[in-house]
């Protein structure tokens, strides 16, 4: 008497709800996802012996550009919805009797860094194009008639006294401007700071 068979069935796998879990995922990243802001200059640092890492909350990053003109940027702290930004803006704007509208505060605190003078502040952020923003991006001022980056170091610390403080100096910045800045921040009570340097790290030998 022959022997009957079972069919031989070839395994499947439904991929459907694998499909629809990815484009559940894909589409949360990309309502959630938030592109850092473009820096107002390119710096292009130096290498050092140091691996120190920069911290990426409370930091207070002054930019010095081949060209010598110096830039600023600043976080909102650990506690996000204090909005450090948003009222160290409102000090300036005490300072030079200037007047930001809620909005402008608002967009302020989310941007990244600016360098230029306290009275071109409003329509830098008011400017919807990105390239005609950068040509508001002239340098803050640092001279001793009008030296408002020693303002904006002082009020962004009273906001946030835990903040620390990085230069990030192009490799072909004058090295005095770099030391205007430290005196700056010598004034401002600030004896201790990091200068970011890129990510290469170089050796020193021994005849160095």
């Amino acid at each position: 008497m022959p022997k009957i068979k079972a069919p031989v069935r070839t395994p499947h796998i439904d991929m459907t709800p694998m499909v629809d879990l990815f484009a559940l995922l894909l589409t949360f990243f990309m309502l959630t996802t938030s592109f850092r802001p473009s820096e107002a200059t390119v710096i292009d640092t130096p290498s050092s012996v140091s691996e120190k890492v920069s911290p990426e909350k409370d930091v207070i990053i002054i930019l010095v550009g081949k060209d010598n003109k110096v830039f600023l940027n600043f976080d909102n702290g650990q506690d996000t919805s204090v909005l450090i930004r948003k009222e160290v803006l409102k000090k300036v704007a005490e300072q030079f009797n200037l007047t930001f509208t809620e909005k402008e505060l608002k967009t302020f605190s989310t941007w990244a860094s600016f360098g230029m003078p306290a009275d071109k502040l409003k329509a830098w952020i008011n400017t919807a194009d990105s390239k005609d923003r950068e040509a508001f991006q002239t340098g803050i001022p640092v001279d001793s008639a009008d030296n408002q980056l020693n303002l904006w170091v002082r009020f962004i610390r009273l906001q946030n006294p835990r903040a620390e403080v990085a230069i990030k100096g192009d490799g072909e910045a004058d090295f005095k401007t770099v030391k205007h800045v430290m005196d700056i921040l010598q004034d401002n009570k600030v004896n201790k700071f990091n200068l970011t340097t890129n990510l290469m790290k170089d050796e020193a030998k021994l005849e160095e």
